[in-house]
C-alpha cells in the first residue's frame, strides 16, 4: 500500500489533540522528573481563578450595602463602603497579577514542550524532506510549528480558564439569584402559585435563547476563520520562498513575476479577511443588541418588586448584578466563539503535520508497503545494491531492480536520468525509503554527501565550514588551510563573522566551500551530486585533482554530466530511461569494465 492511499484520521478531534499534546500534563513524555511543577502551577492557577470569582461576589455584596447606604443617606456606612472598595481593589490587583504570571508560565511551558516534540518528529532521519512528498494537509510546516502551536496552546489554556471561571461564576450567582428571587405569588385562572427562584428561570431562558441564536449565526464565522488562516499561511510561505531565493530572483530580474504571485496569494488573504468580516458583521448585529439588552433587562425584570416596596434599592441593584453575572456566565459560547474557532483551526493544522509524520513513520517502518532497507555490515567492504529498485511515494517505479557492487577506492561516475540519479543518492543517504531491495554499507566508514548547493546555516563562517558539527570542532589553522586549498583564502579573516552566507557568497564560492568542508571532514566515501556544475572548467579540474591527491584511498561516486569528470573516474554507470522507467547499466571502459546485472 502506498502513502498516497492512506488517509489521515479525522475522527475524535479532542482525542487526537490530547494524544498529541496531553503528554505535557500527564508526564508520559517527560524525562526531567519535574512534572510535579506543572501540576503545582495548574493547582495555583485554579486557586487564583477561584480568587477571580470571589471579586464579583464581593462586589455584589458591596453593591447592596452601598445602595442601601445611599437610600438611607448614611455617611458612616458610605465611608465604610469606600474603605471596603479599596480592599477589594487591592485583592483584585494582587490576584490578577499572580494569575497572569502563572498562566503565561504554563502557556510557555506547554508551547515549549509541544514545539520540541514536533520539531523532534520533523527534524529526524530526513523526515522534514520526506514529508513534502506526502499528499494531504501538512504544507507550511514552519508556520504550523511557529504560529499554530502558539495559538493551540495559549488559546487552549485561555479557553479552559474562561470556561472554569464562568462555571464557578454560574454556581455562585445561581445561588445568589435564587435567594434574591424569593417566592412570589402568581395567580393563574384563579389559582395562586408560588414560583421560587423565578429570576433564575428567566435568566436561564434568556441565556439559552441568546446562545442558540449566536451559535446558529456563528457557524459561518468558524468556516471563515478556517479559510482565512489557510490563506494567511500560504502568503507567509510565499514570502519566505522569495526571501530564501532573493539572490536568484534579483539576478533574473524576476521581481515583477514574484510580485504578481504574491499578489495572487495576498488576494486570497483579502478574500479570507472579507469573508471573516462579513461573518463577524452578521454576528455583531446580534451581539450589539444582546449586549445592550443584557444591561437593562435584569433591572426591568426586578423593578416591579422594588416599586411594590418588597425590596430595597440595594437589593434591586444586587439582583440586577446577579442576573447579569448569571447570564454572562451562560453566554460563554457567544463570547468565545471566534477564539474557539481560531483555536480549533490551529489545532487541526498542527494535527495535520503530526499525523502526516506518523503516517510517514508507519510507511517507512514497513507496515503494509515495500521499502528500501539500508544497513551496515561488518563483513562487507563494498557498497552493495541488492535487487534495489526505486519508486515514487505513490508507488510508481522509477528505477528497475539492479545488483551492483562498488569496491573501496573506486571512482564511479553516474550519468543519465538526473532525477533517478538523485533518488539513488538519497536512498544511500537513508532519506529516500520508497522502493524495494537493499543497500549494504561497509561498517566503520565515514560517508560524506556533497549536494549541488551546500547548506549554509545563518551563523559564523566557521560554523558553515564545520556543519553539521559544531564550530568549536574546527581550529583556526585547519579552517585557514582548507579555505586556502580551495581558493577561498580571502575569507579567512571572516571565519568568526555571522552572515547569510548563501546570499553573501556566489554560487561558485558556495560550491568551493563544500570542498573546504570535505577537507575538514576527511571521509572514506565521497558522494558528489553535481557539486561542480557552477565551477569553470579550470576550477573544476583543480577540485577533482584535489580529491585525487587528498583522498587517494577514498571511494568517489559522482553524479554529473560535465566532460571533464570522466578523466577522474574509472567506472561509468548509465541510468537509461526506457519508456516510463529507468534501467541501470554499466558502460564498458576497456578492460576495466565490471558488469552490473540489471533485472
Amino acid at each position: 500500500m502506498s502513502i498516497a492511499s492512506r488517509t489521515p484520521d479525522r475522527s475524535g478531534f479532542t482525542r487526537r489533540f490530547l494524544h498529541l499534546a496531553g503528554g505535557f500534563w500527564s508526564g508520559g513524555a517527560r524525562s526531567d522528573g519535574r512534572n510535579w511543577m506543572v501540576w503545582l502551577l495548574a493547582g495555583a492557577l485554579g486557586l487564583l481563578t477561584v480568587g477571580q470569582v470571589v471579586v464579583p461576589i464581593l462586589l455584589n455584596l458591596w453593591s447592596q450595602h452601598l445602595f442601601d447606604a445611599l437610600e438611607q443617606r448614611s455617611m458612616d456606612r458610605f465611608v465604610l463602603m469606600i474603605a471596603a472598595a479599596g480592599g477589594i481593589i487591592l485583592f483584585n490587583i494582587v490576584n490578577t497579577i499572580l494569575h497572569l504570571r502563572v498562566k503565561r508560565r504554563l502557556q510557555l511551558g506547554w508551547r515549549t514542550w509541544l514545539t520540541q516534540k514536533l520539531l523532534g518528529d520533523w527534524l529526524t532521519r530526513g523526515r522534514q524532506h520526506q514529508v513534502t512528498y506526502l499528499p494531504g494537509d501538512h504544507d507550511n510546516p514552519d508556520g504550523r510549528i511557529a504560529e499554530d502551536i502558539r495559538i493551540a496552546t495559549e488559546a487552549a489554556i485561555d479557553l479552559a480558564l474562561s470556561l472554569s471561571y464562568c462555571a464557578l461564576l454560574l454556581i455562585s450567582f445561581t445561588n445568589i439569584l435564587w435567594r434574591l428571587s424569593g417566592s412570589p405569588e402568581v395567580t393563574l385562572a384563579g389559582s395562586t402559585v408560588h414560583v421560587p427562584g423565578y429570576l433564575l428561570y428567566i435568566a436561564l431562558v434568556y441565556a439559552a435563547v441568546g446562545t442558540s441564536i449566536a451559535l446558529l449565526m456563528g457557524k459561518p464565522l468558524v468556516r471563515a476563520v478556517n479559510r482565512r488562516q489557510g490563506h494567511e499561511a500560504s502568503f507567509r510561505f510565499g514570502l519566505a520562498r522569495v526571501r530564501e531565493n532573493a539572490q536568484d530572483v534579483a539576478l533574473l530580474h524576476g521581481e515583477s513575476g514574484e510580485r504578481d504571485r504574491l499578489g495572487v496569494l495576498f488576494g486570497g488573504v483579502q478574500r479570507g479577511w472579507n469573508g471573516q468580516t462579513h461573518a463577524l458583521s452578521n454576528m455583531m448585529v446580534f451581539s450589539a443588541a444582546y449586549s445592550v439588552l443584557s444591561a437593562v433587562f435584569p433591572i426591568l425584570v426586578a423593578s416591579p418588586s422594588y416599586i411594590a416596596g418588597a425590596i430595597s434599592l440595594g437589593v434591586l441593584m444586587q439582583t440586577a448584578q446577579a442576573f447579569q453575572q448569571t447570564v454572562g456566565a451562560l453566554s460563554w459560547p457567544i463570547d468565545n466563539l471566534a477564539r474557539a474557532a481560531e483555536w480549533k483551526a490551529s489545532v487541526e493544522r498542527v494535527l495535520g503535520l503530526h499525523e502526516a509524520l506518523q503516517r510517514l513513520d508507519r510507511e517507512i517502518d514497513g507496515q503494509g508497503t515495500e521499502r528500501i532497507t539500508v544497513e551496515r555490515s561488518d563483513g562487507e567492504h563494498c557498497l552493495s545494491f541488492r535487487g534495489l529498485s526505486i519508486a515514487e511515494p505513490d508507488g510508481r517505479r522509477v528505477v528497475e531492480p539492479f545488483d551492483l557492487e562498488i569496491r573501496p577506492g573506486e571512482r564511479v561516475l553516474i550519468v543519465g536520468d538526473p532525477a533517478a540519479a538523485v533518488r539513488l543518492f538519497r536512498a544511500v543517504a537513508r532519506v529516500w525509503p520508497w522502493g524495494g531491495g537493499g543497500i549494504v554499507l561497509p561498517a566503520l566508514t565515514r560517508v560524506f554527501f556533497m549536494a549541488e548547493r551546500p547548506y549554509l546555516p545563518h551563523d559564523t563562517l566557521r560554523a558553515a565550514l564545520s556543519y553539521p558539527l559544531g564550530a568549536e570542532t574546527v581550529g583556526d589553522a585547519a579552517a585557514a588551510a582548507a579555505l586556502d586549498r580551495v581558493g577561498l583564502g580571502h575569507l579567512r579573516a571572516r571565519l568568526d563573522e555571522s552572515d547569510s552566507w548563501d546570499e553573501v557568497l556566489a554560487v561558485s564560492e558556495q560550491q568551493l566551500l563544500g570542498f573546504a568542508r570535505l577537507l575538514i571532514r576527511r571521509p572514506d566515501w565521497i558522494f558528489l551530486e553535481d557539486a561542480t556544475d557552477s565551477l569553470d572548467p579550470r576550477t573544476e579540474e583543480a577540485m577533482l585533482r584535489l580529491i585525487d591527491s587528498e583522498f587517494p584511498a577514498a571511494t568517489l561516486i559522482t553524479i554529473g554530466s560535465h566532460p571533464g569528470l570522466e578523466a577522474h573516474h574509472r567506472r561509468k554507470l548509465v541510468l537509461e530511461r526506457c519508456d516510463d522507467t529507468v534501467r541501470m547499466r554499466e558502460e564498458p571502459r576497456g578492460d576495466r569494465r565490471i558488469a552490473a546485472v540489471a533485472e
